[in-house]
């Protein structure tokens, strides 16, 4: 029986990458990725030759069964995604339970890595004991009572993930449910040479953002 691999890779910085992830993704019969794309950088930077497929979220189905046979045979699978660690907020979470459960005698072993998450809160200057990691919120229906049940749960600090074009969009959302008041601290790039943080309140947050244009996730951090 194979073993599925769950690979961290860098959120920005290529370096970030650990050297048993780069001996893993070096000996596995096959690389999963999110984006085969942004895979091909990092594997071509480290000169990695591994075959290299989609794993398809819409399209799940035929992915399982290649690697249910795949593991069946005796190969090893390594699954990793755009940025950090796999089936966290990540569809590649799926894949893990299906083999959980239909091939339970399978290894499945985490390599371990960056994590966006754990990352901007190291910076941010706010003990966590406890932490909400909630993802990304809703791209449309029930966004308010997303954030007003985060609230409601009373347990801080809270971490989001938004996307550029949305980001103006949950920050009002935000000064709805939390008031303008409530203070943000928001990163950027993070690890990347155009890394960017803030601290501020919503208001301050929303203006200081507003009219500027990029690529790169954002992670937010309530207090």
């Amino acid at each position: 029986m194979g073993a599925l691999y769950i690979v961290a890779t860098p959120i920005g910085n290529l370096k970030d990458i650990t050297l048993r992830a780069l001996e893993i993704l070096k000996s596995v019969d096959l690389i999963l990725a999110e984006d085969t794309r942004i895979t091909k950088k990092l594997l071509s930077h480290y000169d990695i030759h591994t075959p290299l497929e989609r794993y398809n979220e819409y399209y799940p189905e035929k992915t399982y069964r290649e690697i249910n046979s795949r593991l069946q045979k005796g190969e090893s699978v390594a699954l990793v995604s755009d940025a950090g660690t796999p089936a966290i907020s990540d569809p590649g979470a799926l894949l893990v339970a299906y083999i959980n459960k239909e091939l339970p005698e399978a290894k499945i072993m985490t390599i371990p890595g960056p994590s966006a998450t754990v990352a901007a809160l190291s910076i941010a200057g706010i003990f966590a004991n406890q932490f909400v990691f909630a993802g990304y919120p809703p791209s449309k229906k029930k966004r308010l009572k997303f954030f007003q049940n985060l609230k409601d749960n009373g347990i801080r600090p809270i971490i989001l993930y938004e996307s550029p074009h949305r980001l103006i969009k949950t920050l009002d959302n935000l000064a709805e449910i939390f008031g303008k008041d409530c203070k943000i601290f928001i990163v950027k790039e993070l690890t990347k040479i155009h890394e960017e943080r803030f601290w501020g309140s919503v208001e301050q947050v929303k203006n200081y953002f507003s009219g500027k244009k990029g690529k790169g996730e954002f992670a937010l951090i309530i207090p």
